[in-house]
């Protein structure tokens, strides 16, 4: 029988590309804990224009408008008067803007003995809960807290400057700024509501979205090289796919590759590069802009997700926006003096896969360090296995900065 390689897209072995193991060296081996402080720093001061000082005035003419995309989004949604509310309508929603640093936290998702963001939030909403409802709890001996939809899910590490939720109660003496209050409390320094307005039944905080933005800062200080084992300089046992030569198996002996085909017929030799230990980030900036505009299935991309949603329609995300640049990385920290030295990357689409985001920071470093060529993200989404993409990049580097329920403007994102 014939065995077929599907999920192995590298076609050109003239390109070595880092291991599972490799990446996860590169990827680690590095000052998370600077980035951790910068989020942090964020959260504590409200301060989302400060992403901008990453970057020149000249190229960015956005600042400002973070702090206000979530003003005046509501008159595009549905709305009922307060007199004209009867039945369902009596209820009141809220809509709640919030920060948190992601390394405070066991991510947004409530789990049984962990220390999460969503927790925090619905155990200190519990006290405006309607009678009914907290009746309702008491009877199944479960903790009278709120209940809050949010806008993304984000996992353990990962920061967010402005994400989104909403909660509802019948109760109609439940003011906005008792909201604020409570939640705020929670958490001093760690958790912090930027805004809560109250809004039409029929908003949901998922559904209503249209854009997600996300952040990612790479720190580039330092030399982190890749220790290359002898199994991984050997290649003997590496497999690739030649859609013309059909060749299943190489060999690679003093910097050659000699190919062969299904019947061990020998085909030639094809002159190596070694492994690269760096990578450019004009490079990644060319990997990720060939995804902008185009709706594309990045279920190769995903981790942690259910078969069912491998393939088809739920995998398919549009990204609006992709970039990447160099810049510098404010020092926050007493303890340092020089700022440090990072890559930004900014993506923005209308929803994101699980881990999708830090898949994709990960699997462009790896194709820039190999000297990929431009469409090289695209060939993968061919692929029928996700070992063809490299594994997630930390959470520590990633952010959630926005959510938004208007329009998608360009000029409204911090790298262009």
């Amino acid at each position: 029988m014939k065995n077929e390689y599907a999920h192995h897209t590298h076609n050109d072995c003239r390109i070595p590309r880092w291991t599972k193991s490799e990446i996860f060296q590169y990827m680690y081996a590095r000052p998370w804990h600077k980035i951790s402080d910068f989020y942090l720093y964020l959260v504590c001061t409200g301060g989302h224009s400060s992403l901008h000082s990453l970057f020149s005035s000249e190229k960015n003419n956005s600042k400002g408008a973070l702090e206000c995309s979530h003003d005046d989004n509501e008159s595009n949604l549905v709305n009922v008067s307060l007199k004209e509310r009867k039945g369902r309508w009596e209820r009141k929603t809220f809509k709640i803007v919030l920060s948190y640093h992601g390394g405070s936290f066991d991510g947004w998702q409530k789990q049984p003995g962990l220390n999460t963001v969503q927790g925090l939030v619905e155990k200190s909403l519990g006290r405006f809960v309607d009678e009914n409802k907290a009746q309702q709890l008491k009877e199944k001996s479960l903790p009278v807290e709120g209940c809050v939809s949010v806008a993304g899910r984000t996992d353990k590490g990962v920061s967010a400057l402005q994400q989104v939720c909403s909660f509802y109660t019948w109760r109609k003496d439940v003011k906005c700024s008792d909201l604020k209050d409570a939640i705020n409390a929670s958490a001093p320094g760690k958790l912090k509501v930027l805004f809560i307005s109250e809004v039409s039944r029929v908003f949901h905080p998922t559904f209503a979205a249209k854009w997600r933005q996300y952040f990612y800062i790479f720190p580039l200080e330092g030399s982190v090289e890749i220790q290359v084992s002898d199994n991984h300089k050997d290649y003997s046992s590496r497999k690739c796919e030649n859609d013309e030569l059909q060749h299943q198996t190489e060999h690679i002996v003093h910097g050659n590759c000699s190919t062969f085909d299904s019947e061990n017929n020998y085909l030639g030799d094809v002159q190596i590069c070694m492994k690269s230990s760096s990578f450019s980030v004009d490079k990644v900036n060319q990997l990720l802009c060939q995804l902008e505009g185009k709706s594309l299935s990045y279920g190769v991309f995903a981790r942690d997700t259910k078969a069912s949603r491998s393939t088809g329609p739920p995998t398919e995300c549009f990204i609006f926006h992709a970039r990447a640049v160099e810049a510098k990385l404010p020092c926050i920290n007493k303890d340092f003096t020089e700022d440090t030295k990072v890559m930004c990357v900014e993506l923005v689409a209308n929803r994101f896969l699980r881990k999708m985001v830090r898949v994709l920071v990960a699997t462009a470093i790896r194709e820039a360090a190999a000297g990929a060529d431009a469409n090289a993200l695209l060939n993968l989404m061919d692929a029928t296995c996700r070992r063809a993409t490299a594994p997630p990049a930390p959470p520590d580097g990633l952010c959630l900065v926005d959510v938004g329920y208007g329009e998608f403007d360009q000029e409204n994102c911090l790298i262009l």
